[in-house]
């Protein structure tokens, strides 16, 4: 089925109506699905519509659950007849079957088509009532569709609006076509008429007029405290300035009264009384029953409202026409007012002048314990600003010290890590072979190919040669006494024990590995070539040394016959 034609009505609905796609496009679905059940005559059928956007095609299944045993066939599929189209399905899944609704009949049309409307009316309730339960208690201005007996119907642009026969104003007459300002005073979502109440009556009427046309009310600077209205005759209206240099009565009058009178000529010549707001409750009555003259206001015995007294020829004024005056001040303060000339309270043997006297020490109590009361609330307030600038101080200085303190850790780690680096710094050392008798014998066998100076400075001697009493054992002395020969570089060293330690154990691991290594013999049966260690210039100097000292001792050698002293270590 193609729905071309359709999916451009959805497209004018969703335009028109302010409905999204996916909602209209949601509400076809449902009413085919709920056609189709029509059609077949099986309401608990399941049925899945889809609507390809692009194409504008519109394809209908009908799910069957699979089951092992069939027990309604209008529902229900085997698993064997679900596994002949579709392997993959088991038990518990949907069978889907496509079907065609070309040949639907006339009551499952009508059904769709009624379905659908009611699909897209609630849609459009729900977008008006988002568009409009934020401009709740706003003025806005609509035109008059028509004019009934008990409401008028008011077209707001976007939907019709109703206002009461409660909320007209009785010296308006109202035509068809004509434009106005009401305010929005109640968004229903779930009512089957209109969604939308306005009002001309309501006193944020007043409030929303004053706020337009008064810059300081629109800014912040002058608020309107409270306020009271008898729609069409009298509002009182309690203001109050949030700075000293502002006149809010004057604000609110405007020069030569031009803001004001805007105000008045919108509600079709209603009064409006402007006066100053007081938290003295005594002062704020006298101010709501202006123009009439306050003498004395005190609760009364049962403590359920305030009494107040006026002069005799002041009560008509003060009680106002039918009672205006009066209800608008108890609607402004929201106390009940007792009104009582002079005469009636003196009669009835009132102290009148000393109750309110006693009323107005009260009330200086009272706003002395109010006044002490927000004291302390703003000191134990500054209490805990500073404490808790005291705390993120601390926070911050404990968190600085913990940085300091890890900054200075890391640098002796440093420190004594190129301290052990330094230590462990092994000094290059030539490796020297322990030369054993057996060796010493195998290198008289063999036709020496070390030079006599070079063969000193493999064995490197001591710098203080023992004294030598036998000729046999002078090798084995000297080999003994250069084995505990220690070189300018250890000398020169001066590092700590520890690292004294790990050098020795250094030297001696390479002593073991250099003997395991080395075969002195082997090595001078296979070279035919001189061996010629590279020395320092340090190591040069010291060779030479020992050589003039053996030079020194030759004559001494040369002079003495050893050979004498043989019999004589024989007979030892």
């Amino acid at each position: 089925m193609n729905v071309k034609e359709l999916l451009i009505a959805v497209k004018a609905i969703e335009s028109e109506r302010n409905i999204s796609k996916e909602i209209i496009l949601s509400a076809l679905q449902d009413a085919l699905a709920k056609a189709y059940r029509k059609h077949i005559e099986i309401p608990d059928a399941l049925v899945r519509v889809d609507i390809d956007e692009k194409t504008g095609d519109v394809n209908v299944y009908q799910q069957y659950t699979v089951v092992e045993t069939v027990e309604d066939d209008e529902l229900e599929v085997s698993l064997e007849m679900a596994n002949r189209r579709n392997a993959d399905l088991a038990v518990g899944d949907l069978y889907e079957e496509k079907v065609s609704i070309d040949d639907l009949g006339r009551a499952a049309a009508l059904l769709a088509k009624n379905v659908m409307k009611q699909k897209i009316r609630e849609a459009e309730k729900f977008s008006i009532y988002q568009e409009y339960i934020d401009k709740l208690d706003e003025m806005v201005i609509g035109q008059i569709e028509s004019v009934e007996e008990k409401f008028i119907v008011v077209n707001l642009g976007k939907t019709l609006a109703m206002m009461p026969k409660a909320a007209q104003m009785p010296n308006e007459r109202y035509v068809e076509g004509q434009k106005m300002r009401v305010v929005i005073t109640e968004v229903n979502r779930e009512t089957k008429g209109a969604q939308v109440l306005v009002s001309r009556a309501d006193a944020k009427l007043v409030k929303r007029l004053f706020e337009r046309e008064v810059p300081e009310i629109y800014q912040g600077i002058v608020e309107i405290k409270a306020i009271a209205r008898e729609p069409g005759e009298r509002t009182k209206i309690a203001v109050s300035s949030k700075r000293s240099d502002v006149d809010p009565i004057g604000a609110c009058i405007g020069p030569r009264g031009q803001r004001v009178q805007v105000v008045i000529e919108e509600l079709k010549g209603e009064k409006i009384d402007i006066f100053e707001w007081s938290e003295n409750v005594p002062e704020l009555i006298k101010n709501a029953l202006s123009p009439a003259q306050i003498l004395a206001v005190f609760p009364t015995e049962e403590k359920r409202g305030l009494m107040v007294v006026v002069d005799d020829n002041q009560l008509s004024l003060a009680i106002g026409k039918k009672g205006k005056n009066a209800r608008l001040a108890v609607r402004l303060t929201g106390l009940k007012i007792d009104i009582k000339s002079r005469t009636d309270v003196e009669e009835k043997n009132v102290d009148w002048q000393g109750r309110f006297n006693d009323y107005l020490e009260e009330l200086k109590v009272k706003e002395a314990e109010k006044r002490q009361k927000a004291l302390d609330e703003a000191a134990a307030a500054e209490n805990a600003r500073l404490a808790d600038i005291a705390a993120k101080q601390a926070e911050q200085e404990a968190i600085r010290f913990a940085q300091n303190e890890a900054a200075r850790f890391a640098r002796e780690a440093e420190e004594f890590a190129a301290r052990e680096a330094a230590a462990k710094v092994v000094e290059i050392v030539e490796v020297k072979p322990v030369v054993t008798e057996v060796v010493a014998e195998a290198v008289k066998t063999v036709e020496p190919v070390i030079e006599k100076p070079v063969e000193r400075a493999v064995e490197k001697p001591v710098e203080k040669p023992v004294e030598k009493k036998e000729p046999e054992k002078r090798v084995k002395r000297e080999i003994k006494e250069r084995k505990e020969y220690v070189s300018r570089f250890e000398k020169l060293a001066s590092a700590p024990k520890t690292v004294e330690k790990k050098k020795d154990d250094y030297r001696k691991k390479k002593k073991e590995e250099t003997e395991a290594r080395i075969n002195v013999a082997e090595i001078l049966k296979t070279k035919d070539y001189d061996i010629k260690p590279t020395y320092s210039e340090e190591e040069l100097d010291e060779i030479r040394r020992l050589e003039e000292e053996e030079a020194k001792k030759t004559w001494i050698e040369d002079e003495i016959d050893f050979d004498e002293f043989d019999d004589y270590y024989d007979t030892e």
